[in-house]
This record gives structure tokens, C-alpha cells and sequence, in this order.
């Protein structure tokens, strides 16, 4: 049959990833793949170079993806199939461009076989640099080291004359701006019609004046059990567990197992296999029959890496999280621009990075492959990867696309963002192939738009109802707008945001004060508490946060609390006194909890209401974001200016959606925690919840969990000793529902 691309739809249990985080994500990466100048200068100097190259110091101007629970109902998901006699490609454009499937088509008596780890159900997790992700597929990962802020978003699709477009040949080409770079790439996926290879075309442009830093990585999610084998071209491998250390070991025996196994091993980790100069590149992962997948590439993506979520206790847990019960586990298998994903390239001003993969299956004689000879094993992977497609083929398959890379698209298939459209408008960029359409501008982009076109930006309108500042840029160009537009509340916030990713600290500063005396807004209070922690007082952010959660509930205007059985059941929820006192004293625009220690432990103070309730114009969800990202914050604020009695109240003062959810129930016990009551602290913990945004790598759970019963064991008031942290461990083991931990402990 020639080759097909159809649009459909794919139907799966999804959890939505919901509405983004309204504040602006201020605060250093949380990213765990780092790692600090001791281990550095271990490093070869070009790695070295390149691991400190450009380091990520926020998501900005993107924003964080939060919202999301784990309550999966069947949802509709928009789809584009590529087929030919041999393969069948599904590509999900409405989520990063994921290729959700690659089926290996029946010959004969065989049976379809599925070449990826396809994940039964869409459930997201905070992996992605700024939240939500999923596992299952290849993903395109661009931008900075971890998962891309596009894995949960829309990308441009659109068919296109493929090389073969004479004999009907047609491509799925994908594309976005990519915002933490502000650069335009695309993936260009095709199969030729008698091809058992899916072939992907990426460019990523730098249409600007200076060099920008790129990072790539194809991540290849592969079924995984005791019998698969990971195959690359290498002797050595750069390892990276999560104690944050990057070392050189040998490949496949190390520390008294064969690594090239997923599931010989206890911990998650990375291994980044040194290929060669001059070798080709490719990674396969093989069952023991010797079948799989294999990817390989031209030259330029020249780093390959084996991702293992290993056999211990908070591996197997993480899996879990990520699918439904039944599902069998996965490894990952990546392809580079970089040795290790901790390093940056940089790419010259008006130049391009540009290469081809190939994804397809790969069968070898298993005895080879699994025998104790490792460049044995290698050999025969490799020369059944070259009988199957050769080396010069995919050189050749290259050079075929890199004509078609410019050609403009023949028919739209789906809509990514409109933030591409509003910087080509800025920049007045040409980029031949992928179009930036001004018909994708939307309300996100249009008070930036206004900004552009007449040198002012929209100021929030007035009163309390404001649910959402809107997102920032903070682009130099967008912050040199800002400083030359007229002063309004929304102008200098926005613009206190752009200085504060710039590295100008006290101009961001002054900025976020001049939008206060413009109005007295949530979103200044938040940023200037930011401020306030980063500079070592505490005690002042706590009081502008406390000030912000005020104004916004009076804004909200929440209403009565209507019954709620999860929490009618739990006494420790009970009490919600009505919010007047805390605060008091306190300097204007602060507020804050100066009748600290007034009451007994465990007895909520109460949180006034700096303005009367206005009429709730905004968006209830918008609202509710707003309110459980803020509280979030101020009750983590109160607790480090050791304020429990004002995080109780705060707590209290959330609307019941949000204190059931599970971060919030985890917030609970810390609070109790810090009250004294750890009896109630561990009734939280044993009536159970489970914290959906759970961070790659946060060991919050079992460090609280911990707390909790060493406290529990000491008693009240007696010291902590080692002793009884010891007992605490034996006596008290963590629940398996809770062990997410990511390192040996």
C-alpha cells in the first residue's frame, strides 16, 4: 500500500492536566539532574564546558502545570496515523507531538507487534520541567535538561510533500516555538511506502542576533522485564543516580551486575553510553527472543543514553503512579545532541541544528545478543541493523529531506499556541516551512500584542475579582517594552518579572513596589515574598503572603462551605473558625500573624478579611487555581517562620476542593506537625492520600512520615535522639503507598 496520513481520534482513560498555575514561576529549577562544582572538575573539559553552559534558572516566561488530579475518565484524543504496508505510526499533536504508538505490521502467520511501551491510560505527573508530563512514546524533548514544558501542549501540525512526494509520498511535519529559548524548531515524521523505518526530520533555528544554548533529546519509552536488554555502540558509560553525582563506569559489569539489563539494579538511574568518534549511531532494546526496537540517526545526535526506574521498592511505586494497575513496567532509550542531558549546546546566531532518525524493528540472534560477550553481543546488533538499513541510507534518507524542510505546509491538521505568531510579529522573522499563522493569536497573547503595537499594556481592571495576573515574557526584548511603557499596576508586575529573570534583583524589587502603590494586588505581595525569602527574611514573606491569601479570598468571595464527606469524616478538618484576627499590628500591605502563640497548640488562629467580598466576576476555576497556588505558598511560608497557628488558619480558610486534595493533606500534617500534635499528624498519614503533583525525586512524604513517628517515639517533649530515630525506622517502616524514593536512603 502506498503511504497514508489520516487525522482520527484515540480514545483513553485520562486525567485532565487542568488549569496552569497563575503565579510566575520565580523560584530556582527544582531540576534534579545537576550536579556541583566538586563533581564538575572531575569531568572532561568539554563536558565540564557544556554542563555549565546557559544553566536553566527558571521556567519562565512558561508556566507551571499543576492542576491536574487522578480521577481518569474516558476522554477523546485528537490523532494522526502514518501507515505504510509495514508500519503504523500514531501521533497525539494535542500533547507534545508524542508518538503514542509504532506498530510493527503482521507478515504471515505473525501477529502486529508493538515496538514502543504504550501507555494504557493518560495520566500526568510532575516530570516535565514545569509539571505535567506522561509517560509512554517518544517525546521530543528540547529546551533544558529534563522534560519538556510542551510534553501536556498543543504543537502546529500539518501534511507536507515528503521526498517521495512523486510516487504520493506525504509527511507529518510538527512545530513550536519553543519559549525557554525562544527558539523554532520542527519534527518532520514520514515513511516511505516500503519502509520498515520511521524516518523523523528535526530542525531547530536560531532566528536571532546573539547564540542561543539548545538541548535535545528523543525519549523512547521501551517495554521493559528481566529478560530485556539495552544494546549500544559503547564501552563505557557516564552513570547518574539521583545522590546528584555524574561518574564514568564500564559497560555492561558494574558494581557487580550487568547494567545493560533495566532490572538488574535497585535505584533509578541514567546511563549515558561514550560512543565512539566515527561510530555509527544507535541504541536498541531487545526481549529475549532478540526482537525489539532500534533507533539510530546521522551523525550530529551523537549522545545515547538508558534511562532504568530499576527493581527497588520506590521504582516499582513510580510505575505504578504513572499507568493503572496490570500494566507492565518500561525503560526509557534516548538519543542526544550532548554526551549527557546535564549539557548545553550553544547555536550560533542565524544557524541551524539539523539532523534524521530512524525508528524501526530489529531482530538478532538472541544467544548473541544475551551472551556474556559484550562486543560480541554489540556486533550482532550492529550488522543486523546494517542489513536492515544501512548506515549510507540514512545519510542518504538526509540529504533526500533536507530540500523538503523549507516547503510550506499543504494542509493544517492541528493548532499549536499562538506565542510563535506574536514573535514572529516582534521579530519580523522569516522561517520558510513553519508558519507561524497571526490567526492562532489569542487572549494570552493579545495584551503583549497591544504592548507592541502601541507602547502600552493593558492594565488588570480594577477591583478585587482578578483571578490572574496573565502569564509574563521576559524576553530582553519584551522587558525593554515594558521599562519604556506607562506605569500601571499590571505594567511594573510584569515588568518586576522580566528584571527578576534577567538576574536584576532589586530592580524587580522596585518594580513589584511601584505596581502596589498602583494597587494592592496578590500577585505584587507573592513576587515581593519571593523577594523576601531569596534575601534571608522570612518573616516578611510570611506576612506578604498571609496579606495576599486575604485579598484574594475577599476577592473570591468563597462561598459557604457546602458538605463534603471526605472531610465531614476526618476530624482533624473539622475545625474552621470564622477568619478575623491574625495580622493585626501589622504594617499596611503586609498583614501577618502577630498574635502568634497566643493560643494553645493545635488551636487555629484566624485570618482577616482585609476588604469586604466584591461580586466574583472571574472564571470559579481560574479562581480556585489561584487559591490553592497561593495558599499553597503562604501556609510553606508561615511554617518556616515557625507560624503553625497562621498555616492552621490559612489551611482552614481554603475552600473544601481544595484542602481534600492530596498536597494539601501532606500540608495538614505538617502543620499538625509543627503544632505539637503528631498523633494527628500520623491520622492523616494512616487514613491516606495521594499527592498528585508529586516531584520527581521530592522526598516530602517520607521525610514527614519520619518526623512524624521519631516524634511519636521520643515523645512530646523529650529531646530526639538517634536512639530514637533508629526505633522509629524499625518500629514504623513507611508505607508502600508512600515510598517514591528515587535514591538508597
Amino acid at each position: 500500500m502506498a503511504t497514508s496520513v489520516r487525522r482520527t481520534t484515540l480514545t483513553l482513560p485520562t486525567a485532565p492536566v487542568g488549569p496552569d498555575n497563575p503565579l510566575p514561576a520565580l523560584r530556582p529549577l527544582d531540576e534534579v539532574h545537576r550536579v556541583d562544582d566538586r563533581v564538575r572538575a572531575t569531568l572532561p573539559a568539554d563536558m565540564a564546558r557544556q554542563v555549565a553552559h546557559a544553566p536553566l534558572r527558571s521556567v519562565l516566561p512558561v508556566r507551571l502545570r499543576d492542576g491536574y488530579g487522578r480521577d481518569r475518565a474516558p476522554a477523546t484524543l485528537d490523532a494522526i496515523v502514518l501507515e505504510n504496508d509495514r508500519l503504523r505510526a500514531t501521533v497525539l499533536p494535542g500533547l507534545g507531538g508524542r508518538v503514542h504508538s509504532l506498530i510493527h505490521k503482521a507478515t504471515g502467520d505473525s501477529a502486529d507487534t508493538e515496538l514502543l511501551y504504550r501507555n494504557p491510560v493518560l495520566q500526568p505527573a510532575d516530570f516535565a520541567l514545569n509539571g505535567a508530563w506522561f509517560s509512554g512514546g517518544i517525546e521530543w524533548n528540547i529546551g533544558a535538561t529534563g522534560h519538556t514544558t510542551l510534553s501536556c501542549a498543543p504543537l502546529h501540525a500539518a501534511r507536507v510533500p515528503a521526498p517521495d512526494a512523486a510516487e504520493g509520498g506525504a509527511m507529518v511535519r510538527l512545530w513550536e516555538w519553543e519559549r525557554l529559548r525562544d527558539l523554532p524548531f520542527q519534527v518532520d515524521l514520514w515513511l516511505p511506502a516500503d519502509s520498515a523505518f520511521l524516518y523523523v526530520g528535526v530542525r531547530i533555528r536560531n532566528p536571532h542576533h546573539l547564540p542561543a544554548p539548545v538541548y535535545w533529546w528523543s525519549n523512547i519509552a521501551v517495554p521493559e522485564d528481566e529478560h530485556t536488554r539495552v544494546l549500544a555502540p559503547a564501552d563505557d558509560a557516564w552513570h547518574f543516580g539521583y545522590a546528584r553525582t555524574l561518574s564514568r563506569v564500564p559497560v555492561p559489569e558494574w558494581d557487580g551486575a550487568d547494567r545493560t539489563y533495566p532490572l538488574r539494579g535497585a535505584y533509578p538511574a541514567d546511563y549515558f553510553y561514550e560512543v565512539p568518534d566515527g561510530a555509527r549511531r544507535w541504541i536498541a532494546s531487545l526481549d529475549a527472543d532478540g526482537s525489539g526496537l532500534v533507533q539510530t540517526s546521522t551523525d550530529l545526535l551523537r549522545g545515547r543514553k538508558l534511562f532504568v526506574w530499576g527493581a527497588g521498592p520506590g521504582g516499582r511505586r513510580w510505575q505504578q503512579w504513572l499507568t493503572e494497575p496490570g500494566t507492565g513496567g518500561y525503560a526509557e532509550i534516548q538519543a542526544g545532541l550532548a554526551r549527557t542531558q546535564l549539557e548545553h549546546i550553544p547555536l550560533e546566531a542565524g544557524e541551524e541544528f539539523a539532523w534524521l532518525e530512524a525508528y524501526g524493528p530489529l531482530t538478532a540472534d538472541p544467544a548473541a545478543v544475551h551472551g556474556t560477550d559484550w562486543a560480541a553481543a554489540r556486533r550482532e546488533a550492529e550488522t543486523r541493523l546494517e542489513a536492515a538499513l544501512p548506515r549510507a541510507a540514512v545519510d542518504a534518507a538526509y540529504a533526500a529531506w533536507r530540500p523538503y524542510a523549507d516547503t510550506e505546509p499543504a494542509e493544517h491538521l492541528a493548532t499549536g499556541s499562538g506565542w510563535g505568531a506574536l514573535e514572529a510579529e516582534r521579530g519580523g522573522f522569516e522561517l520558510p516551512g513553519t508558519p507561524f499563522d497571526p490567526g492562532t493569536l489569542g487572549e494570552d497573547q493579545e495584551p503583549w500584542r497591544r504592548l507592541l503595537r502601541t507602547g502600552a499594556l493593558p492594565d488588570w481592571e480594577p477591583g478585587p475579582s482578578q483571578a490572574d495576573p496573565g502569564a509574563s515574557l521576559v524576553a530582553p526584548a519584551w522587558r525593554d517594552l515594558l521599562e519604556a511603557a506607562p506605569s500601571t499596576a499590571a505594567a511594573e508586575y510584569h515588568l518586576g518579572v522580566a528584571q527578576w529573570h534577567a538576574g536584576d534583583r532589586a530592580q524587580a524589587e522596585r518594580s513589584w513596589e511601584r505596581s502596589l502603590r498602583c494597587a494592592e494586588t496578590p500577585w505584587a505581595l507573592r513576587c515581593l515574598a519571593v523577594a523576601d525569602t531569596a534575601s534571608g527574611h522570612p518573616a516578611r514573606a510570611a506576612d506578604r503572603l498571609l496579606r495576599a491569601v486575604q485579598l484574594l479570598l475577599a476577592a473570591g468571595a468563597v462561598p459557604p462551605r457546602e458538605a463534603d464527606p471526605v472531610l465531614e469524616a476526618d476530624p482533624v478538618l473539622e475545625a474552621d473558625p470564622v477568619l478575623e484576627a491574625a495580622g493585626a499590628g501589622q504594617g499596611p500591605g503586609v498583614g501577618g500573624g502577630a498574635g502568634q502563640g497566643t493560643e494553645a497548640a493545635g488551636a487555629p488562629t484566624a485570618v482577616s478579611l482585609a476588604a469586604p467580598p466584591a461580586a466574583a466576576t472571574a472564571d470559579p476555576v481560574a479562581l480556585e487555581s489561584a487559591e490553592a497556588a497561593l495558599g499553597r505558598e503562604a501556609i510553606v511560608a508561615l511554617l518556616a517562620a515557625d507560624r503553625a497557628d497562621d498555616a492552621r488558619a490559612v489551611l482552614d480558610a481554603l475552600r473544601p476542593t481544595i484542602r481534600s486534595r492530596g498536597r494539601f493533606r501532606l500540608l495538614r500534617a505538617q502543620v499538625l506537625l509543627a503544632q505539637g500534635d503528631a498523633p494527628a499528624a500520623r491520622a492523616v498519614f494512616d487514613e491516606g492520600f495521594e499527592v498528585c503533583d508529586l516531584r520527581e525525586g521530592d522526598e516530602a512524604l517520607s521525610d514527614t512520615w519520619y518526623a512524624i513517628v521519631e516524634r511519636l517515639v521520643a515523645g512530646a517533649d523529650e529531646p530526639l535522639t538517634e536512639e530514637a530515630r533508629a526505633r522509629a525506622r524499625t518500629e514504623h517502616p513507611l508505607p508502600g503507598r508512600y515510598e517514591f524514593r528515587m535514591r538508597p536512603t
